[in-house]
């Protein structure tokens, strides 16, 4: 299954999160696009809300099928609980990183900016996004990208760097200094159903 590229917006709704990150997609209208807005929703089974946590967690880190399905199955084979696990991995792309750098105002422009072969790893130029940085690596902006003006209007409106990234702004570069607890990632997924999901 291909990598999502359609309406965020619509997505978002259709989710019930903001895959943005601003939350203005469910401002104006918090309900699904369509025929299935309001007062429509029938209750969802056992499997529809396992599937729609999966679809959530996905599509807000931009990850296609295989991926993600992939990332589940090496989150299983590490020590501690299977579905923490699964989203601390997604929490360490290398694209999602630069996002939280505040890099780019949102996941898939990240992704963008290290295919582009804008983003150093441990100064060595990385061009793919799912590449797992381990504690201890750098990553930062290469020498010649640091004038791109979607970085440079990113890091204005970012005000916010999670604890496990030490930023500087100058160099424009982050340490990743540990893995991020299940307390400092995503609190409206619940993956304990997205287990259960690729349990069946």
């Amino acid at each position: 299954m291909a990598r999502y590229t359609g309406p965020s917006w619509k997505l978002s709704r259709r989710l019930g999160i903001s895959l943005s990150g601003t939350g203005k997609e469910l401002e104006k209208r918090p309900y699904a696009p369509g025929p299935h807005g309001p007062g429509q929703r029938k209750k969802l089974s056992e499997y529809g809300l396992q599937l729609q946590e999966k679809q959530k967690l996905r599509h807000m880190y931009g990850v296609n099928e295989r991926q993600f399905r992939n990332l589940f199955d090496a989150a299983g084979k590490m020590a501690g609980k299977h579905g923490e696990n699964f989203m601390i991995l997604l929490e360490s792309r290398l694209d999602n990183l630069v996002y939280r750098m505040g890099l780019a105002r949102t996941r898939r422009g990240a992704r963008q900016l290290v295919n582009h072969g804008h983003i150093l790893v441990d100064g060595q130029r990385v061009d793919i996004p799912s590449y797992r940085v381990k504690p201890g690596q750098v990553i930062s902006v290469r020498e010649k990208s640091r004038n791109v003006a979607s970085i440079k209007e990113a890091i204005e409106v970012n005000n916010f760097v999670p604890d496990y990234l030490t930023f500087d702004a100058e160099k424009l570069e982050a340490t990743f200094t540990r893995l991020p607890e299940r307390s400092e990632l995503p609190a409206e997924i619940n993956e304990a159903l997205i287990v259960e999901f690729y349990s069946r």
